[in-house]
């Protein structure tokens, strides 16, 4: 069943991406406006039909959304994945001091020394635009952020800081497949609401475990998806991977058709995939998106459509997320 979600029909995407997040609340009725910067991902989007502003977040602030009743966002993730060089990791303590320093209505500086150093600011933007928001008498009724699990401290303290400005929050770290997307990927969410108790949405999906069959686990619960039901036209494939391997062939990581992908990053054009017959080429645009839960027709448009993909929010984890920070 759907949520109600009259009360709910304003939200503003920071960092919105191609609209993993934005898809999910159109369907559930809502209208958002999402703030992108790149070019590429902007084609996307318009070409989806979502509404667009390409700029900078730090441009803009609530007082320029004053119908919204719900802030997104998934800041870049780049400094605080393992698949990059680890500098936002390195830089968590400082995150959370400015976090407070924020909190305590003291100024901060929002750009950084450039490159790596502004990305890593980037994430403190929710933050300011939900205390601006309070600040102006016009707090969001609910806020849902989403991100890669290195930054879990960095929501927690959000969460407790937004606790103490009328909020209640929930955050931790959830599993796509545990929610019917069929990729084993794993992030940190936070989700915020003024009126009522904050969960985190409860799984509708088994966890996978190699080797384990889909059937094991919680009766209570569905199996997880595999690539082979959203991808059934290939027939039996197997997956293989040489993207963090350093070249090593016993590294490589390898699925059936009959599990799930494993973590789509915007690499995914190195993917291997090698039908059973031996012969071998790789995902489409569709089909990498179909990993990531889009619709088959999502028109992925621009260039680095593999890095567009790979930084999305799965739009079936997002809708969960949505609902619970509405429902």
């Amino acid at each position: 069943m759907l949520p109600d979600t009259t009360a709910y029909t304003q939200a503003v995407d920071l960092f919105a991406g191609v609209g993993g997040l934005d898809l999910p609340a159109r369907a559930l009725g809502v209208h958002v406006t999402g703030i992108e910067m790149s070019p590429d991902a902007c084609a996307t989007r318009r070409a989806a039909r979502l509404a667009t502003i390409q700029d900078d977040v730090r441009r803009y602030g609530p007082g320029d959304f004053p119908d919204a009743q719900i802030l997104m966002g998934g800041p870049p993730c780049q400094p605080f994945s393992a698949a990059g060089n680890g500098a936002g990791r390195r830089a968590l303590g400082d995150i959370v001091a400015l976090a407070h320093r924020l909190a305590a209505r003291h100024a901060i500086a929002r750009h950084g020394h450039g490159g790596t150093d502004d990305l890593i600011r980037l994430v403190l933007e929710p933050l300011r635009w939900a205390l601006d928001a309070v600040d102006a008498g016009r707090p969001f009724e609910a806020i849902v952020l989403e991100q890669v699990p290195a930054v879990l401290p960095v929501w927690n303290t959000y969460a407790a800081l937004l606790q103490a400005e009328g909020y209640s929050t929930a955050a931790g770290v959830v599993r796509a497949e545990q929610y019917g997307v069929p990729q084993t990927r794993k992030r940190a969410v936070l989700i915020a609401r003024r009126t009522r108790a904050a969960t985190l949405p409860a799984p509708t999906h088994r966890p996978y475990a190699k080797g384990a069959p889909r059937t094991a686990g919680d009766p209570g619960l569905l199996p997880w998806t595999a690539m082979a039901d959203v991808l059934p036209e290939r027939g039996p494939f197997t997956v293989v991977s040489n993207y963090g391997t350093g070249g090593d062939p016993k590294a490589r990581g390898r699925r059936t058709s009959g599990d799930p992908s494993a973590t789509v990053t915007g690499k995914v054009s190195r993917v291997r995939v090698v039908s059973d017959d031996g012969t071998e080429d790789r995902f489409t645009w569709a089909e990498a998106g179909a990993l990531q839960s889009f619709p088959p027709d999502h028109p992925w448009t621009g260039r680095d459509i593999g890095q567009q993909i790979g930084n999305a929010v799965p739009p079936r984890l997002a809708h969960h997320l949505i609902t619970a920070a509405i429902d």
